[in-house]
């Protein structure tokens, strides 16, 4: 059965009260809120509401419950005051101090029945709830710290090691491919298709995760075999027909295999992103032969690359609201960048054409 824990300074109350809840609950009372705190330091585990006086002697029910909400009881215990005022201003700074109800004198059985039950259910159910979210997230920690350990393992691992080399040695071939077509461009044309080359691998922990996402087996085989973006690359060219010619020209030649191609330059996700992606098997060569590793190449404008890095950040901002709004203006933007692409590739074309 629950415990109640019931505090008046009249005698009369205390006893009206008992009367009404003696059947469905334990009852403990005090006099004044000095005793009714000595009870809750004693009892607090096992009470389940607390039925307060406001005016008492010695010391009354606001500072019992300045005591409660200092030692966080209040969050863990309900409290009902007993009141014969119905005073807005003192309710609603009880309602501020974290009082669940209040039990309005002359009492009434069914009403203060439903009061106390409805206050424990109520309680009962957010402390459960905040119990299953503080267990969840222990939870997802340990499984986050079950992932960085195995990371580590990953990366410590001689054969992971391997394959990261080899993910590198796909990433020098490629940009060393480039960089011929660059100089070639140079060279015949009297320009660069391109104006930087960015790479870099994923780390142990961006893998695993994604492989655990997915739901692809934690292996060496499965992360070649699942995953086309360990390593990657990222060209930036002035002008969008750049883009297509270097592309074209790449995967022409005869050792490049096209696995799978995605223009998000033709076909933009919703919120404006531009860019576009082949995933290539590149051939490396290694002291035992030749073999062909997966590499993604994004090919973007400098312009495409500045909306896409500056989107990155913003969507990572926390507490951002209005996110609509955010995302059209972000569409806007992408939009105009495409805008000036165009504006900026004709005025090119307009150049080369008056030095014929």
């Amino acid at each position: 059965m629950e415990k109640i824990l019931v505090v008046d300074d009249a005698e009369l109350n205390r006893e009206l009260l008992y009367d009404i809840l003696k059947d469905d609950y334990m009852i403990e009372m005090a006099a004044d809120g000095a005793e009714a705190l000595e009870k809750l330091r004693k009892y607090r585990a096992e009470i389940s509401a607390l039925l307060l006086d406001l005016r008492m002697p010695k010391l009354d029910g606001f500072a019992v419950i300045e005591e409660m909400r200092q030692n966080d009881w209040i969050k863990h215990i309900p409290v009902l005051i007993i009141s014969s005022e119905h005073a807005i201003e003192i309710e609603n700074r009880c309602f501020h101090l974290g009082v669940s109800d209040f039990i309005h004198k002359p009492f009434e059985s069914s009403i203060v029945i439903n009061r106390v039950k409805n206050a424990i259910e109520l309680f009962a159910c957010k402390n459960q709830l905040e119990q299953t979210v503080a267990e969840q997230a222990m939870t997802l920690k340990k499984q986050d710290q079950i992932i960085q350990m195995q990371a580590e393992q990953l990366r410590d691992a001689r054969s992971f090691k391997h394959l990261m080399m080899e993910y590198s040695s796909a990433i020098l071939e490629v940009e060393t491919k480039l960089k011929v077509l660059n100089a070639e461009f140079s060279q015949v044309y009297n320009r660069n298709p391109f104006e930087a080359i960015k790479s870099r691998l994923k780390s142990p922990e961006s893998i695993y995760e994604k492989l655990e996402r997915k739901g692809y087996p934690i292996t060496l085989d499965s992360i070649r075999e699942n995953l086309a973006d360990v390593a990657g690359l990222r060209v930036i060219c002035s002008f969008p027909d750049d883009i297509y010619r270097l592309a074209e020209l790449f995967i022409k030649q005869d050792d490049i295999v096209l696995v799978r191609q995605k223009d998000y330059i033709k076909n933009p996700k919703l919120n404006g992103y531009r860019s576009l992606h082949l995933i290539l098997d590149v051939p490396i060569f290694l002291s035992n032969g030749k073999k062909y590793m997966k590499v993604e190449v994004q090919f973007r404008t400098i312009a495409m690359d500045f909306w896409a890095s500056l989107e990155h950040k913003l969507k990572y901002k926390k507490a951002v609201g209005n996110t609509d709004e955010i995302v059209r203006q972000l569409r806007m933007c992408a939009d105009s960048i495409e805008e000036l692409d165009q504006q900026m590739q004709e005025l090119r074309d307009q150049i080369d054409l008056s030095r014929e």
